[in-house]
């Protein structure tokens, strides 16, 4: 299973890479393709539009078999990246980013329900954490690469690569995951479209979770779509500087992910949740204040990035658990209302930055953080059966 967990992290940060490098890299796309700011943001809320896909998607992982929907996810991807990097288009860039939002929209859900599965509620935070490395991995490893290669071979240089991996991907995804592994054939044929959605619309405990992915969600998008225009407008940094110094959030969500996999089991899922969570909407709304130097905003950065990761990967550990039986259908709508809240925070985030700069901007996210923190307080008890076991918790 450790193997398995290992290539589908790999998998991940290149599905992830793909999803987030236009973030950072807004300004240099508007230049080349030669439109406005806003125009990038807005294609950057389109290619989040792709998580509603996931309402559909996440029963057919549960009624089909998980790998072969893995191996759909990174198919799409690779048609995208080498779409944009072989037809340098606004359209076909929106048509490449959806692809990528597409195969990231079916991968995600799919890959936690496998290995929810078969990992034990217990260690669940733990595998939870180690598959989210990906997501920090994407910003250490897959911005700068997405820089160099920006600044080496020109802007279309990333898509061909990206395009390239995700084949490599693919190959080493099928062999690590054998045909062998779905599910038995009678569990499938007890999966149903709409007796899976009925059921998680009847839980309290489930639209809690999808609320509160959908404003934890907004409120992060809102910042990330207009730090990269922030800092260079503020420090006049470099696209290298830039790619750089997103590596410092690619750190900080490791070690989000870090503190999610030692010690949310250990502390337990709603106490952890409850506590980044608080920091997190306490950080977006003192950064205005640390923007006087390169290095306090980068501090500032760096702990809004750890306490969200901390806060959104100790969420999902919780979740995977609200329906055993359509474990794919419950992350797949998680995930649906986290795009839907970054379509929400990239529309809006670019128009705040342009109202109030960075002060709106942070005030902003914390107040839709706050909505977030409202809404899983408000949400009852629920029962979970792990692997036979049947326990009772109190979420939120």
């Amino acid at each position: 299973m450790a193997l398995k967990i290992f290539i589908a992290t790999l998998c991940r940060v290149i599905l992830n890479t793909s999803r987030r490098f236009a973030y950072p890299f807004a300004p240099v796309l508007s230049r080349e393709l030669g439109v406005e700011l806003t125009s990038i943001t807005s294609l950057i809320a389109v290619n989040q539009a792709t998580a509603l896909f996931g309402l559909f998607f996440g029963p057919v992982a549960d009624r089909l078999g998980y790998r072969l929907m893995m191996l759909t996810a990174l198919a799409m991807l690779a048609l995208g990246m080498f779409a944009g990097g072989f037809f340098p288009f606004y359209g076909v860039i929106l048509v490449a980013l959806f692809l990528a939002g597409m195969g990231k929209t079916i991968f995600d859900p799919t890959v936690q329900a496998y290995v929810s599965e078969n990992v034990p509620f217990k260690r669940r935070g733990l595998a939870i954490g180690l598959i989210e490395y990906s997501w920090s991995a994407s910003t250490l490893m897959g911005i700068p690469l997405v820089a160099l290669l920006i600044d080496r071979l020109g802007w279309r240089a990333p898509f061909i690569v990206l395009g390239g991996l995700s084949l490599l991907g693919m190959i080493m995804l099928s062999v690590v995951i054998p045909r062998d592994d779905k599910k038995d054939g009678s569990h499938q044929a007890s999966i149903n479209f709409w007796s899976a959605w009925r059921q998680l619309i009847r839980e309290r405990p489930a639209l809690g979770a999808i609320g509160f992915a959908f404003f934890i969600s907004a409120a992060n998008d809102n910042l990330f779509v207009v730090y990269g225009a922030w800092l260079e407008k503020s420090f006049d940094l470099s696209i290298i500087a830039i790619g750089m110094s997103t590596s410092l959030i690619g750190l900080a969500e490791l070690s989000g992910e870090t503190l999610t996999a030692a010690f949310a089991d250990r502390f337990g899922l709603k106490r952890t949740v409850n506590t980044a969570l608080t920091l997190c909407l306490i950080s977006y709304g003192i950064l205005p204040f640390l923007g006087l130097t390169l290095p306090m905003a980068l501090t500032g950065l760096f702990f809004i990035f750890l306490t969200f990761e901390f806060a959104i990967v100790t969420s999902m550990s919780l979740f995977t658990e609200l329906l055993p039986e359509y474990r794919a259908t419950m992350m797949s709508g998680f995930f649906a209302a986290a795009g839907m809240g970054r379509i929400a925070g990239a529309l809006m985030g670019g128009y705040v930055w342009l109202g109030g700069g960075i002060l709106a901007t942070g005030l902003v996210s914390s107040s839709v953080s706050a909505a977030s923190f409202c809404i899983i307080h408000t949400r009852c008890g629920f029962r979970v059966t792990g692997f036979g076991v049947l326990t009772e918790l109190s979420i939120f």
